[in-house]
C-alpha cells in the first residue's frame, strides 16, 4: 500500500511530499481495528507542535481524519464488528497515512458512522467540527442566551461554530471578508443576528456594531482564527483583527478563544481583561488524541458531532474530492495556505 508523507524542510515552502510504500502488520493489537479508508480529509500540518511533543519522524504521516469499514478486529476490541462504518481522527504517533487503502488504529479512536452521512462529508468536516465543540462547549461553556462573535464566519470552522451555537440558542454575530461572503452567511439558517462587513480591516467597524447590537455590553464569547499583534500588516494578516480589537468587544466576565498560537499580551491588555474579568483560552484540538485523560468525553464528542452532520445540524461547506492521484499537489497547496482544505475519496 503507499500512503503520502511529509519531509520537513526549513520553511513551509520547502516541506516536501512524497508517496511511501507502507505495510500493515500480519497481527493486529490487542484494541486495534483494521479499516480500509473510504475517504481522507488533508489539512494544514503542524510539524512544530509534533516536534514539541517529541514525536518527529523524517516522514510524517499525512491525512489523519478518516472514516471507512471496519475489515478486521483485534481479541480484544468490543466496541466494532466487520463491516461497520467508523470515523475518527488518527492520532499525533500514528505510522500510518489516511491515504493507505487500510490502517490500523486503537478502538479508543473511532466512533460508528450514521448511515445516511456521505464518508467525504465526515471525513471533511471532522476537524472542523471538533474545534468548534473544543471552543464553545469546553472553552467557553456557552448556554441558551449567550452573545458569540465569530471572526471569518464564511471558514469552513467558523460555520461550524455558527451552526452549533445557533442550535443551542445563543445569539450569533460574526465577521466577512468579501461581499460574497456577505450574502453568504446573511442567507444562513437558521440566521445569524448581524454580519459586520470588514472588507479592509476590523478596526473600524467592529466595535461600534458590537457596541450597537449589545447595547454596549458586549459580548460573552469571541472566537478568532488568529489575530494580528502588532499594528504592521501583511497581505495575509490585514483582515484579521487585532487584539485590542477583541479585548474590546468583550464584555464583563467574558470569554475569549484564540487559535493564535503565539498570542503576546502586554500589560494594558491584561489589566483591560482582568478589569472586565475576562478569560482567554488557546484553542488546540489535539489535545484530544495527544493525552488520553478525557477519552470518554473525546468519543462523546465526536458520535455527537456525527449524528449532528447526519441530522443536519452541522452542514459543512461543500467540498469537492479529489482523486488520489491528485492528492500531493492538493496537499502542497494546503501547506501553502493555511486555511485550505481538501478531501480524498479512496
Amino acid at each position: 500500500m503507499k500512503g503520502l508523507f511529509c519531509r520537513a524542510g526549513a520553511s513551509d515552502a520547502e516541506h516536501k511530499f512524497v508517496i511511501q510504500e507502507t505495510t500493515l502488520p500480519d497481527v493486529l493489537g490487542g484494541h486495534q481495528v483494521r479499516v480500509q479508508v473510504k475517504a481522507c480529509g488533508l489539512s494544514p500540518l503542524d510539524l512544530k507542535l509534533l516536534d514539541d511533543i517529541g514525536v518527529q519522524r523524517d516522514l510524517t504521516p499525512v491525512g489523519r481524519e478518516v472514516a471507512g469499514v471496519v475489515l478486521q478486529v483485534g481479541p480484544q476490541v468490543s466496541f466494532f464488528h466487520p463491516d461497520d462504518e467508523v470515523v475518527g481522527i488518527l492520532p499525533l504517533d500514528s505510522p500510518y497515512s489516511g491515504l493507505c487503502g487500510g490502517i490500523d488504529i486503537d478502538e479508543h479512536y473511532l466512533v460508528q458512522k450514521p448511515e445516511k452521512l456521505s464518508s467525504a462529508c465526515a471525513a471533511g468536516a471532522l476537524r472542523d467540527a471538533l474545534c468548534a465543540y473544543t471552543a464553545l462547549h469546553t472553552h467557553a461553556r456557552m448556554a441558551a442566551g449567550h452573545t458569540l462573535l465569530v471572526m471569518d464566519g464564511a471558514s469552513s470552522f467558523g460555520l461550524m461554530c455558527i451552526q452549533l451555537a445557533c442550535y443551542h440558542g445563543v445569539k450569533v454575530f460574526t465577521t466577512s471578508h468579501s461581499p460574497q461572503q456577505h450574502a453568504f452567511l446573511e442567507q444562513l439558517r437558521p440566521s445569524v443576528a448581524k454580519v459586520i462587513p470588514v472588507f479592509n480591516g476590523p478596526s473600524d467597524l467592529l466595535l461600534p456594531a458590537v457596541e450597537e447590537e449589545t447595547g454596549g455590553l458586549g459580548v460573552d464569547i469571541v472566537i478568532d482564527s488568529g489575530v494580528r499583534l502588532h499594528e504592521e500588516e501583511s497581505e495575509e494578516t490585514k483582515l484579521l483583527p487585532h487584539k485590542h480589537d477583541v479585548i474590546s468587544v468583550l464584555g464583563v466576565g467574558g470569554h475569549w478563544v484564540t487559535s493564535q498560537k503565539d498570542l503576546q499580551l502586554d500589560p494594558p491588555d491584561s489589566r483591560s481583561l482582568y478589569l472586565k474579568s475576562a478569560s482567554l483560552s488557546f484553542l488546540n484540538h489535539e489535545v484530544w488524541t495527544a493525552s488520553s485523560a478525557q477519552q470518554g468525553r473525546y468519543l462523546h464528542i465526536l458520535k455527537d458531532i456525527v449524528e449532528k452532520m447526519s441530522a443536519g445540524v452541522l452542514r459543512p461547506l461543500p467540498e469537492e474530492a479529489v482523486p488520489l492521484y491528485e492528492a500531493t499537489v492538493a496537499m502542497e497547496t494546503i501547506q501553502r495556505h493555511q486555511k485550505k482544505k481538501a478531501v480524498v475519496k479512496l
